[in-house]
C-alpha cells in the first residue's frame, strides 16, 4: 500500500454490516473485519461471541485521505448504525456489538469527538450518542470466512434482511461518494 494511506479502526455493530458499507466508499482502499479493544491475545470469533473478552467486533479501513476525508468516514460511520444504544445494534446485543472509534492518534481523537459535537448539538439523534472514543491497542484480523463476508453471502437471511438495507442506504444518501467499478 502506498504511504499516503492511513487506517483508522471502527465498530458499529457486526462488522460484516460495517465492512459491506465502507467497502463501497470511493477512496477506500481496503476494509478488514477483526477484532480490538479487549483483554485476550489472538481472540477467536467465538470467543467474541460470549461477550467476556471485552473485545469489540471492528473494522479496519485503510483509505486515500486524498480522495476521501476522516470526516465522511465518520459521516457515513454514524449514519449507518444507531450510535444511541449501548453495546447493542438491532438484535444483536453484548460489548462486542458496542459502538466505537478506535483512534491511532490525536488528529483522529479529535475529529471523532467535534464529530460527536457537532451530532449532538444539531440534534441528529433524538437520544444521547454513547459511541466511545478508545485508543486503538492491538487490531486482531478475524478469520478468512468473516472477510468480504457481505459480497459473498448475499443470499443469506442475515444479509438480505439486516446489511442489504444499509448498503441500499448508502446508494441512495452517499451516491456521489460511492466507488464507480
Amino acid at each position: 500500500m502506498e504511504e499516503n494511506f492511513e487506517k483508522i479502526v471502527l465498530a458499529g455493530g457486526c462488522f460484516w454490516c460495517t465492512e459491506a458499507v465502507f467497502q463501497r466508499i470511493e477512496g477506500v482502499e481496503e476494509v478488514i473485519s477483526g477484532y480490538t479493544g479487549g483483554n485476550i491475545k489472538n481472540p477467536a470469533y467465538r470467543e467474541i461471541c460470549t461477550g467476556r473478552t471485552g473485545h469489540a467486533e471492528a473494522i479496519q479501513i485503510t483509505y486515500n485521505p486524498t480522495q476521501v476525508s476522516l470526516e465522511t468516514l465518520l459521516e457515513v460511520f454514524f449514519a449507518t448504525h444507531d450510535p444511541t444504544t449501548l453495546n447493542r445494534q438491532g438484535n444483536d446485543i453484548g460489548t462486542q456489538y458496542r459502538s466505537a472509534v478506535f483512534y491511532a492518534n490525536d488528529i483522529q481523537k479529535q475529529k471523532a469527538a467535534d464529530f460527536i459535537e457537532l451530532l449532538t448539538k444539531n440534534r441528529v439523534f433524538d437520544k444521547p450518542i454513547v459511541t466511545k472514543l478508545e485508543p486503538l491497542t492491538v487490531f486482531y484480523e478475524a478469520e478468512e470466512d468473516h472477510q468480504n463476508y457481505y459480497n459473498e453471502n448475499k443470499e443469506q437471511s442475515y444479509c438480505q434482511f439486516i446489511i442489504a438495507p444499509k448498503v441500499e442506504k448508502i446508494k441512495k444518501y452517499y451516491s456521489e461518494k460511492l466507488k464507480t467499478t
